[in-house]
């Protein structure tokens, strides 16, 4: 008997030409309860169906769309979904978590997963309900944003279907291509790619079935606990201001990167704050599916429109370019949504690329920093895969340094090919050691180590062991919350959140899970995802940060700098070796690898 929540089977479509085939694969209590579901499933589920050494961009590599037994429930934040594939912008296992509809009707046509495979011979929507699949064609959607691409399919084939779709540079083969539904995005390591690649417009999916939950009454019981706990103090920032409050308090403590990492604080900051932003052009708030938190914030747009910020486009657009003008910060991020591009990689790209240029290492000299109108030039560029300049940064930043050469990859902002987040890895040190090992890549949700840097109890300027501590902790808590499936901004409302997880997953399961056995589960998916890297050639190597954050100390004012020496990254990823398990080739002794239950 299956576990409430679950369906206890994955669906596998193969899409060959024009049609597409779906075969159920099954998943027994062992599997889902050694995985949970989301991140943790969908690793177990690429290490089945992915071949060795696929190239991310071949019809036979495989996509993920994985839910979780909370999906469908009452449980606030839970109408989540996870995305995984092997990434074409590095070669290496990544996925992405969104929220909307398309999670639960997805999960409500009977599956725990939807596994693609294949390729379609004209640009296509492949269809999946409860009845089965199929594979429509839909030429006229060739280079529509992925907005107006979902509105097109609804008119076409009605209102009762969930989508999520992929822009222009998806079918272009931009590497950090996204896939989009209801306005959000999954968003980093080019998963929208893998489905271009398929000659997929979108994913379409229709509720017609149910899943039952073990006990009814206490699920309904910890909902309500849950919501009026999401209500407290611990998400208050993110109701009031969103995320983009986070911009001003890392620049006040020198971890806001700046001009392409040389810097970490930015003296027009101000003008592209959450206070001043929410003071001159606040519109509205709104909230993903299911959630009670309300984190999202809607500003208003030079000439009509309106535009949802996050710190994280913000960062990538503004700062990091060295953009001031919100203006232009507000016409970039919207830009790379109707491409359907990830903003931190193109960003991050794009800064490159702007240092190159004053390096006189690339021949664009209109490509300066602070210049918003050429950061929107390099964005159309990338988004149509010109040739030149924009086919070079389409593959991002560590690519395009191999293009490149001349020691421009020493400051290209990446880890394993995935571009760096807005967090100063010199200044946040558990956060270096975070980006450095995590599996997807320079990713600080996979790693939230940044909050013990910033909570006063370690150094932030001078990692040790402690941060080591830091790093495993925060990485095992988000291997469970990305599984399950909860929004990381509830992270604060948890005292206890290994107990407390337990505790949500018994009414809805039926199992007598606990902390320990949860903990035991977070070890398993951090180290699943390294073993899947391990096979498709990742090496200690690749556990690092860029050579500009290793031999360049930040300057932090008042005579202050900071400086990560190699040697000291080197002591922490060793020390993180050792807290894992791992030699020192960063690889599991035979017992680890057999509880893995690939």
């Amino acid at each position: 008997m299956t576990a409430g929540g679950y369906f206890g089977r994955a669906l596998v479509v193969d899409v060959d030409g024009d049609s597409a085939t779906g075969t159920p694969l099954e998943l027994d209590d062992r599997v889902l309860r050694s995985y949970l579901g989301g991140v943790g499933l969908g690793t177990w589920l690429l290490h089945r169906l992915a071949p060795p050494g696929v190239d991310p961009l071949a019809p036979e590599a495989p996509l993920a769309f994985v839910f979780s037994p909370l999906v469908g429930t009452p449980l606030t934040t839970s109408a989540k979904f996870a995305v995984l594939a092997k990434s074409p912008l590095t070669g290496m296992i990544t996925d992405a978590l969104a929220s909307s509809q398309f999670a639960i009707s997805g999960k409500l046509t009977g599956h725990d997963a939807i596994v693609v495979r294949g390729r379609a011979d004209a640009l296509s929507v492949l269809m999946i309900d409860a009845f089965g699949v199929r594979l429509e064609a839909a030429p006229e959607l060739a280079g529509m944003a992925a907005a107006e691409a979902e509105s097109a399919v609804r008119e076409r084939f009605g209102r009762g279907w969930r989508t999520a779709a992929v822009g222009p540079a998806a079918e272009r083969g931009v590497r950090y291509a996204t896939i989009s539904h209801d306005g959000r995005h999954a968003g980093r390591g080019g998963l929208g790619a893998v489905l271009g690649a398929k000659n997929i417009k979108a994913v379409m999916v229709k509720a017609g079935t149910r899943v039952d939950v073990a006990d009814q009454r206490a699920v309904l019981a910890a909902a309500k606990d849950l919501r009026e706990r999401s209500f407290g103090p611990a998400t208050a920032k993110y109701r009031e201001l969103g995320t983009l409050a986070n911009l001003l308090a890392f620049n006040a403590v020198s971890t806001l990167p700046t001009r392409n990492f040389t810097a970490a604080t930015f003296a027009e900051a101000p003008r592209l704050a959450a206070e001043e932003l929410h003071e001159m052009r606040g519109v509205a708030r709104n909230s993903c599916a299911s959630c009670s938190i309300g984190c999202e914030h809607i500003y208003s747009r030079k000439g009509g429109g309106s535009q949802r910020m996050e710190y994280e486009n913000v960062f990538a657009l503004g700062p990091l370019c060295g953009v001031s003008d919100p203006d232009d910060v507000f016409a970039a991020s919207a830009r790379c949504d109707e491409l359907g591009i990830d903003t931190i990689s193109a960003g991050g790209t794009i800064a490159w690329a702007m240092e190159c240029v004053e390096r006189g290492l690339i021949d664009a000299p209109w490509l300066r920093f602070g210049d918003g109108p050429a950061l929107l030039r390099a964005l159309d560029l990338i988004g149509s895969r010109s040739e030149g300049l924009g086919a070079l940064l389409a593959m991002g930043s560590r690519a395009a340094a191999a293009v490149v050469g001349q020691g421009s990859i020493d400051f290209a902002p990446q880890v394993k090919g995935l571009e760096l987040p807005g967090y100063e890895p010199r200044s946040l040190q558990s956060m270096a050691l975070g980006l450095a090992v995590n599996a997807r890549g320079a990713d600080h949700n996979r790693s939230g180590a940044y909050e013990a840097d910033l909570s006063g109890d370690l150094d932030r300027l001078a990692g040790g062991s402690a941060h080591v501590a830091a790093a495993i902790g925060t990485e095992d808590r988000a291997a469970v919350m990305d599984s399950m499936i909860l929004c990381k901004f509830l992270r604060g409302v948890f005292t206890e959140p290994f107990d407390e997880w337990a505790a949500l997953l018994r009414p809805v399961t039926g199992w007598d899970v606990t902390a320990d056995e949860l903990r035991t589960v977070a070890r398993r998916i951090v180290l699943a995802k390294r073993v899947f890297n391990l096979r498709e050639g990742a090496t200690t190597d690749d556990d690092t940060l860029p050579r500009r954050m290793l031999d360049t100390p930040l300057e932090l004012g008042s005579g202050r700098t900071a400086t990560l020496t190699e040697e000291r990254l080197r002591s922490m990823v060793e020390g993180y070796y050792t807290g894992r398990g791992l030699d020192v080739d960063g690889r599991p002794d035979p017992a680890d690898l057999a509880d893995l239950r690939l």
